[in-house]
């Protein structure tokens, strides 16, 4: 999230947009940058659905601002998986499976965005409808991760919604590669 802040006695006060994607949650540890200076802190929050940042003095000369100054401040929540969409045939075996649909409710992103990768990545309507059977079948049982899926070591990009579209994290090696 992108936006402009204006510091005033050592605190920088999120615009309401910036306080709308928030969802009003306090304890929010939030990391990115101030104008070129990065950093990773907690933000305040006032109770009622306000975000502030404290900038130290440190912060403040490193960034060379003063109080009144404007500032471009571009953040991220720290620990935040990005939900990606489920696919509608999948969405709709997990409604006709309320023990399936709990198990899936109740775990990680990261967990959902690997059943998802393995769903769409089927090639034939056999397959995928194969892994949509399996995927409920095992969330049913209580499993919350999928075994042996290389999943974990992908990152994917911006476009959630084509599933497909995942990149290798930075040094993750080849998958079945040994590492040295």
């Amino acid at each position: 999230m992108l936006f402009k802040a204006r510091l005033s006695d050592a605190s920088l006060a999120f615009p309401k947009s910036a306080n709308a994607k928030l969802h009003g949650q306090d304890a929010t540890i939030v990391e990115g940058m101030i104008e070129c200076l990065p950093f990773r802190a907690h933000l305040q929050h006032d109770g009622q659905g306000n975000h502030s940042l404290k900038a130290s003095k440190a912060m403040q000369e490193a960034i060379k601002i003063a109080d009144g100054n404007m500032v471009t401040v571009e953040i991220t929540r720290v620990g935040d998986e990005p939900e990606i969409r489920v696919p509608a045939d999948f969405a709709k075996a997990l409604k006709a499976i309320p023990d399936a649909r709990d198990s899936w409710l109740d775990i990680t992103p990261m967990a959902r965005r690997d059943w998802i990768f393995s769903i769409c990545s089927a090639k034939q309507p056999e397959t995928r409808l194969r892994r949509i059977e399996k995927a409920c079948d095992m969330l049913r049982s209580g499993k919350r991760r999928l075994c042996c899926f290389p999943g974990i070591k992908w990152m994917m990009r911006e476009n959630a919604a084509t599933c497909g579209m995942w990149l290798p994290l930075v040094n993750s090696g080849r998958i079945g590669k040994k590492q040295a």
